[in-house]
């Protein structure tokens, strides 16, 4: 019998690098165990052309990534999400939307790679890092047997991959 893929929701404020790498990186991770999926509180409405190399250079499919609201996912039609992760520090202090269902929550703070100053080689650097820091937090978050923990111990686990 064949498990319904995980979805899960990574938000940001301008959802145009972090948590678009964080949606791309997790799709391509988890193998169909998770659908990943990104939004923003405030989102500038373009995704960083570098995330999208970045993503590119890793595999990664990137068709149809955008940056959009995050009432998007509040929406009653929106799928039901059972993790939604913030991976900026603006968005995590930010009063989230009413999610349908009962998603598990956590912060994984990330720096912002599009605010880093340099040239195109620093820029693509800073992305290059923010995506290995995310894909080893996602390893160990994928490593997690869901499907033996209870729905408390998996929520712990999930807080504490922040710290990682």
């Amino acid at each position: 019998m064949n498990t319904p893929p995980y979805n899960i929701l990574f938000l940001c404020t301008g959802n145009s690098a972090r948590s678009i790498l964080a949606e791309g990186l997790v799709n391509h991770l988890s193998h169909g165990r998770f659908k990943g999926y990104s939004a923003g509180s405030q989102p500038m409405g373009r995704v960083n052309p570098l995330a999208i190399e970045t993503l590119q250079s890793l595999g990664c499919e990137t068709n149809g990534m955008s940056s959009k609201s995050w009432d998007v996912f509040a929406a009653e039609d929106a799928p039901k999400m059972d993790f939604v992760i913030t991976v900026c520090d603006s968005a995590a202090g930010e009063a989230c939307p009413y999610w349908p269902g009962t998603p598990m929550t956590a912060h994984w703070g990330f720096p912002d790679p599009s605010h880093v100053d340099g040239d195109d080689e620093a820029k693509r650097l800073a992305f290059a890092k923010t995506a290995q820091a995310i894909t080893q937090r996602l390893r160990l978050f994928l490593s997690l047997p869901m499907d033996k923990l209870d729905t408390l111990s998996l929520q712990n686990e999930v807080r504490a991959l922040a710290a990682q």
